[in-house]
């Protein structure tokens, strides 16, 4: 079985039976490093015996990421509520475009794109089932099978019969799977942009896929 020991703190643990050392973390408690050794021969009555942490299954870290990520859609559908609201302020406060005769005109246009921004036209069994396909081909897939992405992608947006609406659950989707698949595939410095450029690819698909549905 054997020990393992930190010669910073003077600790030490035993290994139980069906232990070993790549069962725990590297680093004891207090910054040391743990080192495995098969016996121990104790003379300095300052070593003391401790409890060491084990290391995460990779089930427990499946799990916690699953835990983690199951606030995701909500907190991004609040911050991008509150986004809208924010800008539609700044856009009705601008004091500079008091005297612009246009001013109305401007105003109307900007809020109708403004009133896209928003959750109520989105399909979430659609856009949920996709992710879930699409993060999966890109965690597990390589090659050729990454081009069902794509098709995916295109298929959203084929589904709907407006092409704005489709557009928008085509570029949920993107975002969403590729925030996941970035998580799952442990890209965590990439998490932003890989969430953008899904993003973009699905609201490019989703717009091939409306325009498909309109020539077909």
């Amino acid at each position: 079985m054997g020990y393992l020991i930190c010669n910073k703190c003077k600790s030490y643990y035993k290994l139980r039976s069906g232990e070993s050392a790549k069962n725990f973390v590297d680093q004891c408690d207090c910054g040391g490093k743990l080192r495995y050794v098969k016996n121990l021969d104790i003379v300095d009555p300052q070593w003391r015996p401790v409890q060491l942490k084990k290391k995460p299954t990779k089930k427990e870290i499946l799990k916690n990421k699953i835990h983690s990520l199951s606030s995701i859609p909500l907190n991004l559908k609040n911050s991008l509520i509150q986004f809208k609201n924010n800008l539609q302020c700044r856009l009705q406060n601008r004091q500079n475009w008091n005297h612009n005769p246009n001013y109305a005109s401007q105003t109307g246009n900007i809020n109708s794109i403004i009133n896209e921004i928003n959750f109520n036209n989105i399909r979430w069994t659609v856009v949920i089932s996709a992710a879930l396909a699409i993060t999966a081909i890109d965690a597990f897939t390589q090659g050729i099978f990454t081009l069902l992405i794509l098709v995916i992608l295109v298929a959203v947006g084929y589904l709907f019969n407006d092409r704005i609406i489709g557009i928008k659950n085509a570029l949920i989707t993107g975002a969403i799977s590729f925030f996941f698949g970035s998580l799952f595939t442990s890209s965590f410095l990439l998490l932003i942009p890989l969430t953008i450029v899904g993003a973009i690819n699905g609201a490019v698909c989703g717009w091939i896929g409306g325009y498909l549905k309109t020539r077909l």
